[in-house]
């Protein structure tokens, strides 16, 4: 072997342990600054106010108007994150709740066919035969009961019901309900009927086709999810330091790798991502993101979010930006924090106030 290819090999080897030590080292930099973020303090990334030596403790998720003009940085214009507005809308048939609960089954989203019984019939009865039909391609098919005292309530064991009301939901993210699974709700609806001894009014296939096109459009118009960044300002962090501090922060990590934040209730208020697939080690961005029409405006997702983003990036030495990694300005926060409580507005003029159960499941 000649002196030039020792050479080599002996310049190959130094290469390799300079990369493999130069890797530990970011490793370890990034380790180190989640770590110093949020060492000796258990204080909530939504920001706890306290003054002094009083005592830090747990906050709901919520939000002063004021905590707005807390957020720094400059430049992205509200049209990065308009939202379309609409006021008109079909007024439902009868009232899907009773004693203040949303009912399964909604008039005013789900294409609805009742079964009119010759006797009354047992909870017990209803329950079992329709536990098969739950869905129709990928919309879901809900039933309540007509009670002998005239009230629509849920099918519940011990209860008598003299109609049962079947709705088949006419709209999701997915898309509007078509022929082929409103035929299949029909047919399998017909079947149930001719068990039950039950008479049927279907609607026309064509008006329904048209209801459910007519209400995508306002799904389509009212699709919103706005997203604020942290963006690393120098080494990346450190991913599995960072899942840790963030859970003790409130966040719920999922199956996915999400992190969800809860909205106190049994909902989510917002989510968050690290942007990196769970082999990497590191990442130098996170995502949060508010499904605006699935959260109450009374829970202020939006001003929340806003006010994580930027604790999280006081705490880990970083920016809060925009999907173009453009800094955010406290005027274009605001700007944007009222077009999310005009969007809510609009939505609970047509009848699907956000973060309801119409929402969610027509959002869903």
């Amino acid at each position: 072997m000649t002196d030039l290819q020792l050479s080599l090999i002996a310049a190959g080897v130094v290469f390799v342990l300079l990369v493999y030590v130069y890797s530990k080292w970011q490793e370890y930099r990034a380790r180190r600054s989640v770590d110093r973020a949020f060492s000796g303090v258990d204080k909530d990334v939504l920001m706890d106010t306290h003054d002094g030596d009083h005592e830090l403790s747990r906050l709901e998720p919520q939000f002063d108007q004021d905590d707005l003009h807390d957020l720094d940085s400059a430049s992205v214009t509200s049209e990065n994150l308009s939202i379309e507005r609409q006021t008109g809308s079909a007024k439902s048939e009868f009232d899907a709740t009773i004693y203040g609960r949303e009912l399964s089954v909604d008039d005013l989203i789900d294409c609805v066919i009742p079964l009119e019984f010759e006797s009354p019939i047992r909870g017990e009865k209803l329950l079992s035969e329709v536990a098969n039909l739950k869905y129709v391609g990928r919309k879901p098919v809900h039933f309540i009961g007509l009670t002998h005292d005239g009230k629509r309530d849920e099918i519940a064991l011990g209860g008598v019901y003299t109609s049962l009301f079947a709705g088949v939901q006419m709209v999701s993210r997915s898309g509007p309900l078509n022929e082929l699974e409103y035929s299949e709700f029909v047919s399998k609806l017909r079947e149930i009927a001719d068990r039950l001894n039950a008479h049927s009014d279907v609607p026309d296939m064509n008006r329904v086709m048209s209801n459910a096109r007519e209400l995508h459009q306002f799904v389509a118009e009212h699709d919103a999810q706005l997203s604020v960044n942290v963006l690393a300002n120098g080494a990346p962090w450190d991913i599995t330091t960072l899942l840790g501090a963030l859970e003790k922060q409130g966040f719920d990590v999922r199956p996915d790798g999400r992190l969800v934040m809860p909205d106190g209730d049994v909902g989510n208020l917002f989510t968050l991502s690290t942007n990196v697939s769970a082999s990497e080690t590191v990442t130098s961005k996170l995502t949060l993101l508010l499904d605006v029409p699935c959260v109450s405006p009374d829970l202020e997702g939006f001003g929340v979010m806003a006010k994580c983003a930027r604790s999280l990036a006081s705490r880990l030495g970083g920016t809060v930006v925009d999907d173009g990694n453009n800094p955010i300005s406290e005027q274009a926060l605001a700007e944007i924090a009222e077009q999310v409580r005009e969007f809510c507005q609009a939505m609970a003029v047509a009848e699907i106030p956000a973060g309801s159960r119409r929402a969610k499941r027509l959002f869903s």
